[in-house]
C-alpha cells in the first residue's frame, strides 16, 4: 500500500511524491549552469578568480564591455539570417521528402529510406574535410551560402516528419484524391495544417542547431562580416587570459533569444516530440 501525504491541500501518494522529488532535483541540476552563468556575468574579474559564487554587486558594465569588444550587432544579424534561411529551406526539403516516404508508394521506398537513415550513423567530423574541400572548390568560402546549403536537408528531421505524416488517416488522402487533389495540394492543404506540432518541432530544432553552430562556421569563414555569434564568443579566449565575466555576459545575451523562442513554442514543441513516433 502507498502512503499518502497532504501537500498544499492536495493528497499525493508516496510514489508520486518520489517522482516529483526526483524531477525537481533533476530540474535544479539542469538549471544550475545557467544560474552560475548569469551570476558570473555580474562579477568582477577578482571575484571570478577567487571563486566567489555571488557577485558583491551587479556589474552591468560587463554586458556593455562584452557588446563593444566585438561587432556583436553584426554577429546577431548574420546568425539570424543564416538560422532563418536554413530553417525555412530545411522545412521545405524535409516536408517534401517526408511526404514522399510516408504517402507515396514507389519502388524501393523502404530500402531507400533505410539507406537514408543509415547516413545518421556517420560522425559529422568524418565529413568535415571533404565538405570543406567542396566549399573551397565551389568558391563559397567566407559566404553565407557555405553556412546554409550543407544544412538544408537532414535525415533526422525527415524521419521525424515522416513518422507524424504516417499517423494521418489514409481516408483523408483517398477523399482528397477523389476530389481531384494532387499530392502537393494534399500536402499543403491537409497534411501541413494537421502537422503543425511536428513542423514547429522541426523548425525549433533546426533553428537552435543553426544558432548554436560553431565548428563549421569557424572552418568556412574568416571574416567577421559573415561570421555567426557563436564564433564571436571565441574572441574572449585570448593569450592574456580569458575574461570570464565578459564571456558569461556575452553568452547570456546570446542564448536569450533561444530561451524566449522556446517558451513561446513550448506547447507545440512538446506535443510534436510526444506524437511524432506513434506510428512506424
Amino acid at each position: 500500500m502507498t502512503t499518502r501525504f497532504k501537500v498544499l491541500g492536495f493528497k499525493i501518494d508516496s510514489v508520486k511524491m518520489l517522482i516529483y522529488i526526483i524531477l525537481t532535483v533533476g530540474a535544479l541540476i539542469s538549471i544550475f549552469p545557467f544560474i552560475w552563468m548569469i551570476l558570473t556575468s555580474f562579477k568582477s574579474y577578482g571575484e571570478v578568480a577567487t571563486g566567489a559564487f555571488f557577485p558583491s554587486k551587479l556589474r552591468w558594465i560587463n554586458y556593455v564591455n562584452a557588446w563593444k569588444s566585438q561587432p556583436f550587432g553584426r554577429y546577431f544579424l548574420n546568425t539570424i539570417f543564416v538560422a532563418v534561411t536554413t530553417t525555412a529551406l530545411l522545412l521545405v526539403t524535409s516536408g517534401l521528402a517526408a511526404y514522399a516516404f510516408a504517402r507515396i508508394d514507389f519502388w524501393g521506398r523502404d530500402t531507400v529510406f533505410l539507406l537514408f537513415l543509415a547516413t545518421m550513423m556517420i560522425p559529422g567530423e568524418v565529413t568535415l574535410i571533404p565538405n570543406f574541400l567542396i566549399i573551397k572548390k565551389l568558391g563559397w568560402y567566407n559566404t553565407y551560402t557555405a553556412q546554409i546549403v550543407p544544412f538544408i536537408a537532414s535525415p533526422f528531421y525527415i524521419f521525424l516528419l515522416r513518422q507524424f505524416f504516417k499517423t494521418i488517416p489514409q481516408e483523408l488522402h483517398d477523399a482528397a484524391i477523389l476530389d481531384g487533389c494532387s499530392h502537393l495540394c494534399f500536402l499543403w492543404k491537409i497534411v501541413v495544417p494537421l502537422s503543425k506540432a511536428a513542423i514547429v518541432t522541426v523548425a525549433m530544432l533546426g533553428f537552435i542547431g543553426s544558432w548554436d553552430a560553431f565548428l563549421w562556421p569557424l572552418i568556412v569563414t574568416s571574416k567577421p562580416e559573415v561570421r555567426p555569434i557563436q564564433v564571436g564568443l571565441r574572441s574572449f579566449l585570448v593569450e592574456a587570459g580569458t575574461q570570464t565575466q565578459e564571456l558569461m555576459a556575452a553568452a547570456t545575451f546570446t542564448i536569450a533569444p533561444i530561451v524566449v523562442l522556446y517558451f513561446l513554442t513550448q506547447k507545440q514543441f512538446t506535443e510534436g516530440i510526444m506524437t511524432s513516433g506513434l506510428k512506424g
